[in-house]
């Protein structure tokens, strides 16, 4: 199954990038024989100032065709790393191609695309900026293929 994190915004070169360049090769690795994977990064950006509507074009643009959609949006559900793992896992086993992972802009989801997810995630009730979403996401998907690879990196 890909993964794709699609984002709004570039992230420029520094630690974030860092951080999610190591998680994206981690995950990748761990999930290959998982079946999960490869992890896409696609960065998406309004240039002409459209707002979360254009942003909105560009992410649906960006999605593949019959992904499941999972947004990120602080009035999603919050969960446990071993409920995210089952979660990816259902999706897997339940021969989903695709799954692509959402992140908007500084002003969030347009309300009309995020009612057009599958799934509405949250990193908890705190708002967190997109650019350190996008670092949380990435170790969240490697901590999920560590954890159905049985690895010790999650530990209770």
């Amino acid at each position: 199954m890909r993964i794709h994190l699609c984002a709004v915004g570039r992230l420029r070169a520094g630690p974030e990038k860092s951080l999610i360049d190591d998680y994206v090769t981690r995950f990748d690795r761990t999930g290959r024989a998982l079946g999960l994977g490869p992890l896409r990064v696609v960065e998406v950006e309004d240039r002409k100032g459209g707002g979360k509507q254009a942003e909105a074009d560009l992410l649906r643009a960006a999605v593949p065709r019959g992904a499941v959609i999972c947004a990120l949006d602080e009035r999603g559900k919050a969960m446990s790393s071993p409920d995210f793992a089952d979660l990816l896992a259902r999706w897997r086993d339940d021969g989903r191609g695709d799954v692509a992972f959402v992140i908007g802009g500084a002003d969030g989801l347009a309300p009309e695309f995020r009612a057009e997810a599958d799934q509405l995630l949250s990193f908890g009730k705190m708002v967190w900026p997109h650019m350190l979403a996008r670092v949380m996401l990435s170790e969240q998907l490697y901590r999920a293929a560590s954890i159905l690879a049985g690895s010790p990196y999650h530990r209770v």
